[in-house]
């Protein structure tokens, strides 16, 4: 399986803004974005004027590398999107927002998607009281989301855990965050999500 394994902040400085893929790095002083407001490359401060179809492509991987999903993955999320009634985009960003591992990192169970990723593989969250092991799993509003007992006293997850709590959670998450565990209040809508994203250019580029 196709896999990127080089430096994450350099995703971070293409996209030309912070994906937030290092966990509590990308809160502080150290974050190569905020040092290096520029492309990576040799004439990553000199790139010109960037194409309707650049645009399109820059925020469709931008979308892809924030949630951590590979091309394959992200076509058919916005396929099942076009397929479902509603907004396309909407739909797109709310797939995406209701994957496990995404839920994890929201609830601080990760530091980054990537480690909350992990953690979902490792077997050490629950949904509904049952261990799920699939990042890509779908929640859905009422489900119970939980770190499993075995694992309730992993130093990382606490830190995690205490770092979301100071930022706060999402509107559409009620946290327990004293028992590690949420409810999905319902699913996310539009305003729940990133302000940042623009999803509309994608369905735009994908419907050529």
């Amino acid at each position: 399986m196709a896999k990127y394994t080089g430096p994450s902040c350099r995703l971070c400085r293409r996209e030309g803004g912070k994906l937030f893929l290092k966990g509590e790095k990308c809160f502080s002083d150290k974050c190569p974005v905020s040092i290096k407001a520029y492309a990576p490359g040799q004439h990553g401060q000199r790139r010109g004027r960037v194409s309707e179809y650049g645009t399109q492509l820059r925020e469709k991987q931008k979308i892809r590398r924030i949630y951590g999903v590979l091309e394959g993955q992200f076509r058919r999320y916005f396929e099942r999107a076009s397929q479902t009634r509603g907004v396309t985009g909407e739909l797109l960003l709310r797939f995406l927002e209701l994957r496990l591992d995404n839920v994890a990192y929201r609830l601080g169970y990760g530091s980054s998607r990537a480690e909350a990723r992990q953690v979902v593989r490792h077997g050490h969250i629950t949904v509904n009281g049952r261990r799920v092991d699939i990042p890509s799993y779908q929640v859905r509003a009422g489900d119970v989301v939980a770190v499993a007992e075995s694992a309730r006293q992993h130093a990382r997850i606490l830190a995690a855990v205490e770092a979301a709590a100071a930022r706060g959670f999402p509107e559409w998450l009620s946290v327990d965050s004293a028992n590690l565990q949420a409810t999905v209040k319902a699913v996310p809508v539009r305003e729940d999500m990133a302000p940042d994203l623009n999803e509309q250019v994608v369905v735009e580029l994908y419907s050529k």
